[in-house]
């Protein structure tokens, strides 16, 4: 596909796809905060469960997935994340909007799978769900949990560190409504703060909100890096803490796990 087919959040992807995991991998952050993650999946799909995973990047959640005895269809929107991807042994398909909904059609007519997930706030690059919603439901078994991690629209430590690096723009913009203005890789595109209301109400009648757990809590985001990572032993105190206040301090994540299931519906 040409770049300039592509829309504004998969050109930009595109453009930092070479160079993706040795950025952020490395972050002792996003360790933190993917153990979390991962720990979620591996409990939420026993072994030889059929996944499919939406806005996979490079790749790195599904192929560790595989190595635990899971089955997954990886998708994305970026060809090179893609490409990526596939380099690790990944099965995967780039799968935009219209591209993703004709996916969905062919493979609800061979199979039905036990679950997905997206992992990283992925779909927060999409303003609308409702057509993804519908999408997926297509290709999940009634029952079948559906796991989005998504941006916390209040993060105190974005807060707290964005306001001691003098970036005060940064610090709030969580909370701002509607498309927000982003930049990576030198590309412009918008992200959108869901709230879980919207979630909710974008994903029915398919899906159902069944529980929710802040990921980065006290664990901070990106944002603290590279300095976080100089400092281990205060990280996994942070860590230690982020896995006793997941469920009642959820809404305070740097980023909350969703679990819907789907309905009959």
């Amino acid at each position: 596909m040409a770049p300039s087919c592509l829309a504004p959040a998969a050109q930009a992807f595109d453009a930092i796809a070479a160079d993706f995991d040795s950025r952020f991998t490395a972050w002792r952050s996003v360790e933190a905060q993917r153990r979390a993650i991962r720990a979620d999946l591996l409990e939420t799909y026993p072994p030889g469960s059929r996944l499919i995973e939406i806005g996979g990047g490079t790749g790195e959640d599904a192929s560790w997935l595989a190595r635990q005895g899971r089955d997954v269809l990886m998708t994305d929107s970026s060809p090179a994340m893609v490409a990526a991807a596939s380099a690790k042994g990944v099965r995967a398909k780039v799968a935009a909007a219209e591209q993703f909904r004709e996916l969905a059609k062919e493979l609800s007519e061979e199979l039905k799978f036990d679950g997905a997930y997206s992992v990283f706030a992925g779909l927060n690059c999409v303003t609308d769900l409702t057509s993804f919603a519908e999408d997926i439901a297509r290709l999940l078994r009634c029952g079948a949990p559906l796991q989005l991690v998504m941006f916390g629209i209040c993060c105190p430590g974005e807060i707290l560190v964005e306001t001691l690096r003098g970036r005060p723009q940064n610090a709030f913009r969580r909370s701002r409504r509607g498309d927000v203005p982003a930049l990576l890789g030198g590309r412009e595109f918008t992200v959108r703060y869901h709230r879980r209301r919207d979630l909710e109400r974008m994903l029915a009648p398919w899906f159902e909100l069944k529980s929710r757990r802040g990921v980065g809590i006290f664990v901070p985001p990106s944002a603290a890096e590279p300095w976080i990572s100089r400092h281990p032993r205060l990280l996994g105190a942070l860590e230690s803490l982020d896995r006793l206040a997941a469920r009642p301090l959820a809404a305070l994540g740097d980023h909350i796990l969703y679990r819907f299931e789907r309905t009959r519906s």
